[in-house]
């Protein structure tokens, strides 16, 4: 039995839902999304909570039981509050800025990064040497932040790039002489 498919997802204050066969339609103050979950769940609208139930016993639907019911949940995290990647850039004349929707990146390159920012995510710089990226999609928003991060990954010997904010990077000893 799935412990996270039990539970029904609650909607928070000023979001509203609709359920349509597989497809589930959320609306909020942030904007609207939608889902469609496979056959191997039923989904149903009692009140104000959505409830997710397996179709049978098999793994693949049990499975899915937990799983739909995340992104379920999840919908309604993203229309009600948004989903927000902060990252932090470590490293001498390392800097970022916003200009209009392009992502300027100085990381030690000869050249300065352009990272074009997708529709539905705002990146906003508070300071030169903070990212933080936001949206209603809790996907979109994390593979935002890992394409920047890309660009400059943490190294293990002076700690130098980007990183998540609060995220360890295993430091290593360098030469000895």
């Amino acid at each position: 039995m799935s412990r996270i498919g039990k539970k029904p997802v609650e909607l928070p204050k000023g979001v509203s839902a609709s359920v349509s066969g597989q497809t589930v339609e959320v609306k909020g103050p942030k904007g609207s999304r939608s889902f469609t979950a496979t056959d191997d769940v039923t989904l149903a609208l009692d009140g104000n909570a959505i409830t997710v139930t397996p179709r049978g016993s098999s793994k693949r639907a049990r499975a899915q039981w937990g799983m739909t019911r995340t992104m379920v949940a999840n919908l309604a995290t993203g229309v009600s509050e948004g989903f927000k990647k902060e990252l932090e850039i470590q490293g001498v004349g390392y800097r970022a800025a916003m200009q209009g929707n392009v992502l300027k990146l100085s990381l030690g390159y000869s050249h300065e990064v352009n990272f074009e920012v997708p529709a539905g995510v705002t990146v906003t710089t508070p300071k030169q040497t903070e990212i933080v990226v936001e949206g209603i999609d809790q996907q979109v928003v994390g593979q935002v932040a890992s394409n920047i991060r890309e660009w400059r990954a943490p190294e293990p010997y002076k700690g130098k790039g980007i990183r998540y904010k609060g995220e360890f990077i295993f430091r290593k000893e360098g030469k000895k002489k």
